[in-house]
């Protein structure tokens, strides 16, 4: 069933015209778009303290006499405007408002320097916990939906996506690994600073920090053709482990690249991490894996494929409200069903009989394309998308299907998206009306036939 949507967010002067996520209320405005994020960070490992300063360079969507940012667990010390204005600011559930001296106007650029501090620690909320999460030794930062706002003030909503600057410094003798590129690693006696650039548009919940005692490797993917560099950050102790785990990672690349169009980033790093985890998770241009994800059985390797295929769909086509996430999860679990079928283990056909059989037997309760925020990682909602998804397949034939997925992700490349955007790319390429196609599978509760050729 899907959820009803939820008052709008707060009684500031901000939230006057905004338009929240129903899934995540209280989070996330329209009042405002950023463009981008400077991320200052220095973080001690050991006593878990961060101490920050993020710079948002922001535009106003709306008349607003208040900045309504999200930042839990931590408190802010400082807030300037353009770089030289203090501002008045309070905190409370959640929030941090900043008054502005004087309205802002309609699409009014802004500058706003929050200083901040505190102990970061995941967030609390119906999918457990997300957000900053210390490790053994070391931390591991998984945002989805709603964590970002345990470590930086950011507008929490999926479709507001800017590109970021990571600066970050710590203890000596560990590695941070960021979304983007590289730019500088420094030491510094006890301490090193390392910057990276995520250049391409990103969602808060996307961004990610992590740290540990990592060495960074290449993957071997000169034999697959790929011009995609691909690495691994790991500890030594797991290095031989973790490159058997990734062998077949390249030929994932270019079997995605081939059926999805070319991979949307500069590179794509899996950070492996010495605390087992109980599922892999996803970042911009990354993705982190426990040590128990990394034996070449079906389970783990279609683990790999899920988190690969997040880069086409879910990172750089971001769903532009939580409703949509089988935008995300129905596309990545059929990219498990292409990379079975090519390693020879089982054809597309044959996983969709399978989740079909298994959907049947289950519960017939939910609608796919507007799940509920309870629900939203339902396992329905990746097997039955992944079964709208085979539908389109088999109403258009194979050449139809993958020229409209390459136009779909090229045509929305580091964009926001919706289900209603899929189903007008796929009429318009095709003789299919998509909407009559997907309505059942995606809002009905009965499940329609096996989809045939």
């Amino acid at each position: 069933m899907s959820s009803s949507a939820s008052a709008a967010r707060g009684t500031t002067p901000a939230a006057a015209g905004t338009s929240p996520d129903p899934y995540l209320p209280g989070a996330g405005t329209h009042a405002f778009r950023v463009e981008r994020y400077e991320l200052d960070l220095d973080y001690r490992v050991a006593s878990n303290r961060l101490s920050g300063k993020a710079v948002l360079h922001g535009v106003t969507c709306a008349p607003t006499s208040a900045i309504v940012l999200d930042l839990v667990g931590l408190r802010a010390t400082k807030v300037l405007l353009d770089g030289r204005k203090p501002l008045r600011f309070s905190q409370r559930a959640g929030q941090l408002v900043v008054t502005a001296p004087r309205p802002f106007e309609p699409e009014q650029p802004f500058t706003l320097e929050v200083r901040y501090e505190g102990s970061p620690r995941p967030r609390r909320g119906p999918w457990g916990e997300v957000g900053w999460e210390e490790l053994t030794d070391g931390v591991l930062v998984a945002g989805q939906p709603n964590g970002a706002p345990s470590w930086f003030p950011c507008n929490d909503r999926s479709g507001d996506k800017a590109s970021y600057r990571f600066t970050v410094t710590t203890e000596a003798n560990y590695r941070v690994v960021c979304n983007g590129v590289l730019q500088s690693h420094t030491p510094r006696a006890s301490r090193e600073t390392w910057v990276y650039e995520q250049s391409e548009p990103m969602a808060a919940y996307l961004a990610t920090v992590q740290i540990g005692r990592y060495a960074l490797l290449a993957l071997d993917s000169g034999r697959h053709g790929m011009p995609v560099p691909q690495s691994v950050a790991v500890s030594p102790a797991l290095a031989e482990r973790a490159i058997a785990g990734l062998a077949w990672q390249p030929a994932m690349m270019r079997t995605f690249s081939s059926c999805f169009g070319p991979y949307p980033f500069p590179g794509y790093t899996v950070v492996v991490t010495d605390d087992e985890l109980e599922i892999p998770l996803e970042a911009q241009s990354l993705a982190i894996l426990g040590p128990n994800h990394l034996d070449l059985e079906w389970e783990s390797q279609r683990l790999i494929a899920h988190e690969l295929s997040h880069q086409w769909f879910g990172n750089s086509l971001t769903a532009a409200g939580w409703q949509d996430i089988w935008l995300h999860e129905g596309f990545a679990c059929y990219a498990e069903w292409i990379w079975s079928e090519e390693a020879g283990v089982m054809s597309v056909a044959e996983r969709a009989a399978a989740a079909w059989r298994r959907l049947a037997s289950e519960d017939q309760d939910i609608l796919v394309g507007d799940p509920g925020p309870e629900r939203m990682f339902d396992d329905r909602v990746y097997k039955r998308g992944a079964l709208a998804v085979h539908a389109v397949r088999m109403a258009v034939g194979d050449l139809a299907f993958f020229a409209v997925l390459q136009e779909w992700t090229a045509g929305h490349r580091h964009g926001s998206v919706t289900t209603q955007d899929f189903i007008v790319a796929v009429s318009g390429a095709t003789a299919v009306d998509a909407e009559t196609l997907l309505h059942p599978w995606l809002y009905e509760e009965p499940l329609p036939p096996l989809p045939l050729a």
